[in-house]
């Protein structure tokens, strides 16, 4: 096993996270997120005024608005309104109902996921409970062919070499196992839950990033430290198979995992025939 002392150039920086593995007083007074996502645009306060932004960002649409209140002037036009009108509120309202049939459906996924359930090591007693209620630093039991709901370091497996194997199809569309392996010094957990609930282990690591290749950290236990790296890490996502279970630390929770972290918010699509309109409509104002 290694460990770090003073002197070692690999030690982790002082930007970085301090966790406590099974003190929730501590670790929710860094105010860390709660392991709750949401992948969705709007709610229901922010659809109308955001999607009609979006909306007239469409150099069209803003041409046309501009010319409607222009017809409204009785001294500029003496032309009726009413079909400019209705033709842009018929565009806009058609627009506005496929992006909320769209995100609608990403808050359906997003609800879908944050109500799958997974065992929290709770008092000595495995609860189970919902993904959106797992909080960093909870201990949690992953059974074979669950997922895995947060990133969390291996603390032990059913194997007792301490190692685990996951699937990381749904990050990297890799369909071939790869194994991950607890540190030496946590495998004699195995499953006891006496153990596990007085594993007071101090967990050092990076701040949330999205590099999956990565990880770096320490583990402070018993007046000792040793090196955390990538194999000791499993990622949310992932799924563990072929293996009965194992048991982790949380250390980053919703939109900090690196998987929300590679997660960009869904943007308002603009075609390539929206660019032209774009340019061809600044042309035409241009000229006139």
């Amino acid at each position: 096993m290694q460990r770090i002392f003073c002197c070692n150039k690999n030690k982790v920086t002082t930007a970085n996270r301090i966790i406590k593995a099974n003190n929730s007083i501590y670790n929710e007074l860094k105010k860390f997120p709660k392991n709750r996502i949401s992948t969705t645009k709007y709610n229901i306060i922010t659809f109308l005024p955001k999607n009609l932004f979006e909306q007239f960002r469409r150099l069209a649409n803003a041409f046309f608005l501009f010319l409607l209140i222009l017809l409204f002037i009785p001294q500029i036009s003496s032309l009726q309104p009413i079909t400019t009108l209705l033709s842009l509120i018929i565009v806009l309202a058609v627009t506005a109902i496929k992006d909320g049939v769209d995100d609608f459906a990403r808050y359906r996924s997003d609800r879908q996921i944050n109500n799958r359930r997974s065992d929290i090591l709770i008092n000595k007693e495995l609860i189970r409970k919902y993904w959106k209620e797992i909080k960093v630093g909870d201990i949690i039991r992953i059974n074979n062919n669950e997922f895995i709901p947060a990133d969390m370091i291996l603390i032990s497996t059913s194997e007792p070499n301490g190692l685990c194997l996951i699937e990381t199809a749904d990050l990297d569309g890799e369909t071939n196992l790869k194994p991950r392996e607890a540190l030496e010094i946590t495998i004699n957990h195995q499953n006891d839950l006496e153990k596990l609930s007085k594993f007071d282990a101090e967990i050092e690591c990076e701040l949330p990033n999205n590099n999956f290749l990565r990880f770096e950290g320490t583990l402070k236990w018993n007046e000792q430290i040793y090196s955390l790296k990538n194999d000791n890490f499993l990622l949310r996502g992932t799924r563990l198979r072929n293996t009965e279970w194992t048991f982790g630390i949380v250390c980053y929770a919703g939109p900090d995992t690196k998987l929300m972290q590679n997660s960009d918010k869904p943007k308002f699509k603009r075609t390539k025939i929206d660019h032209w309109l774009n340019k061809i409509i600044l042309g035409v104002n241009y000229f006139l």
